[in-house]
């Protein structure tokens, strides 16, 4: 599989990126943790529960304030699978799905063990994080899916009839490639997506969704990362759901003062293409970060998956530094995802540096096992 074009990295432009993974990364998590709490409750009972404002700040989920779901477990082994996959290619093994899929079995063993297996030697550094051994509502098709060995593909799909938003939730690291071009961007999210959700509305809204943040990690707008979504779309057999929830969120847009009900008339449902128009929708017409959090999250759909999105959007646009410090400071794992982010970035922008068919600097193989 060809890359195409690779970018070419100055100092300025290290910084840049290197800011807008680690504010899809962050982003993602605190709109999946600001929703987690809410998620099962329609606009009237997260009112009644929280105050006429609703959700203005972490609220207690899984036993704790500021707590991630499954969504940002799976998201960040996302990451860890394309680093792999860098790292895997100077031995000429290069095949990022398979890659990709390995990381997502190491989360499947979260779900179940009690805690990292010291004598998996290719563990590497995340499946060792204790706190990621935790159940945080993962759906049955992501368990089922990669409950064996077995990878699914487009040909072989796993769930062929899943279209919720588990596959999509898990898909912005694939955007943050900027030095591929975005028709591979969105061809590598759609067949990871197969490895638990194989219908086409499930595969090609997280394909889209890569595409829209691949965009604006490379600077561009969010109408603009968009429409160059709906291009790429339209070359594919059974895109017109998607298409159309996507030119919905657009025309949305013009429909008065944002709120739950505009939010709703999106859909409320956990299929994938509702909840990235949501996403879409509240990134397009949030004021700022938490203004687009807060409607992301306060409606009667699946709160945590359209807050993840929605922060991957709004912190791939602005950045790190955009993100709110209180929600920040608050946020489970903080740690966890500062470090995958920047070792994303160094591996994306200084790979080089890092390992070659010759060389390989024994601290990084040791996070990330070429094994």
């Amino acid at each position: 599989m060809s890359t195409g074009t690779s970018a070419v990295w100055g100092r300025a432009e290290q910084q840049d990126f290197r800011s807008r993974v680690r504010g899809a990364l962050l982003g993602g998590a605190i709109g999946d943790a600001l929703g987690a709490g809410v998620s099962a409750l329609s606009l009237e009972e997260i009112r009644a529960a929280h105050g006429p404002e609703a959700v203005t700040d972490f609220v207690p989920a899984h036993g704790g304030r500021g707590t991630v779901t499954a969504a940002t477990q799976l998201t960040l082994f996302t990451v860890d699978g394309l680093i792999r996959a860098q790292v895997r290619r100077d031995t000429g093994a290069w095949h990022p799905p398979t890659d990709v899929h390995r990381a997502h079995l190491r989360w499947a063993a979260t779900q179940h063990d009690w805690g990292p297996d010291e004598r998996r030697e290719d563990n590497g550094w995340l499946a060792v994080q204790e706190w990621l051994y935790a159940r945080r509502a993962p759906t049955r098709e992501c368990l089922g899916g990669l409950g064996d060995d077995i990878m699914g593909t487009l040909d072989r799909p796993k769930n062929p009839a899943a279209h919720d938003s588990a596959a999509l939730t898990r898909s912005a690291p694939f955007g943050l490639l900027v030095g591929w071009e975005p028709q591979l961007v969105l061809q590598l999210a759609v067949e990871c997506a197969a490895h638990t959700h194989g219908h086409p509305t499930a595969l090609l809204s997280a394909g889209a969704f890569a595409v829209i943040v691949h965009g604006l990690a490379r600077g561009e707008t969010l109408d603009g990362s968009v429409q160059h979504a709906l291009g790429l779309l339209a070359e594919r057999p059974g895109h017109e759901p998607v298409t159309e929830a996507l030119r919905q969120a657009l025309g949305t847009v013009r429909q008065g003062i944002p709120g739950p009900a505009l939010v709703e008339s999106l859909g409320a449902t956990e299929s994938a293409e509702e909840v990235l128009a949501v996403a879409v929708y509240c990134a397009l017409v949030g004021e700022d970060v938490r203004h687009g959090l807060r409607l992301a999250v306060n409606h009667g759909g699946p709160s945590s998956a359209t807050g993840a999105l929605c922060g991957a959007l709004l912190g791939a646009l602005h950045g790190e530094t955009a993100l709110p410090p209180g929600w920040l400071a608050e946020l489970e794992g903080r740690a966890t995802l500062l470090e995958l982010a920047d070792d994303f970035a160094m591996e994306m922008t200084q790979g080089p540096a890092l390992h070659s068919p010759a060389t390989a600097a024994r601290g990084w193989l040791a996070r990330y096992p070429r094994g």
